[in-house]
């Protein structure tokens, strides 16, 4: 019985073995929820250009976006594990990409119907789009932590809906682009706080 139990376990340890990974490492490296919203997101990139939502440029951004996340997961990866911290941090950055792509999308629906000039905020977006990469950039630079990031990025959903619910008639009236844009400069100067402590720390 021991000697069938020893050659199970070589069995599985050679496997491991063949694949690059030790058990633990295969387990402690595992991120199929992460794996998953990278390949929707993919998927939905793909789509957008398909359909015209999204044009090649946008989606050349997007896809950048992308690959600099799978590299950052890579790089987490790198040492055999994954920590609580850096799956929370690549949620947090697929969250911003995912909100992106279906601005533009949305952004491309608007466009398509009666009142579009009425339902149209390409400032809002550039603004949004610009908060967003300060975002991934206080990340990659340390200055802002995972933990603050996933707030900045809940805060971003947030404004998003709230977008996405002021254009659902097709129009965006002067006072809800007045309060989306207070929205934004609040979240700009949440994050601008975060930069600037952890400068100074």
């Amino acid at each position: 019985m021991k000697s069938k139990f020893l050659t199970v376990s070589l069995l599985a340890s050679a496997l491991f073995a063949g694949l690059g990974l030790a058990p633990a490492m295969a387990q402690s490296t595992y991120t199929p929820g992460i794996d998953q919203a990278q390949q929707a997101i993919s998927a939905r990139i793909q789509q957008g250009l398909a359909s015209g939502h999204i044009t090649p440029s946008e989606a050349q951004v997007l896809y950048r976006r992308d690959r600099e996340i799978a590299v950052r997961e890579a790089r987490f990866k790198s040492n055999g594990v994954a920590t609580p911290q850096e799956r929370q941090q690549l949620r947090a950055d697929l969250d911003g990409l995912g909100a992106e792509v279906e601005r533009m999308m949305a952004n491309r629906d608007v466009a398509g119907r009666p009142g579009y000039n009425a339902g149209y905020t390409s400032g809002i977006d550039h603004r949004e789009r610009e908060i967003s990469q300060r975002i991934d950039e206080g990340i990659r630079t340390g200055r802002i932590t995972r933990d603050e990031a996933a707030r900045l990025r809940q805060h971003e959903r947030r404004i998003d809906r709230q977008e996405a619910q002021f254009r659902s008639d097709g129009v965006v009236t002067q006072q809800e682009r007045r309060q989306l844009r207070y929205e934004l400069a609040a979240l700009r100067d949440e994050v601008e706080r975060m930069m600037h402590n952890r400068r100074r720390g």
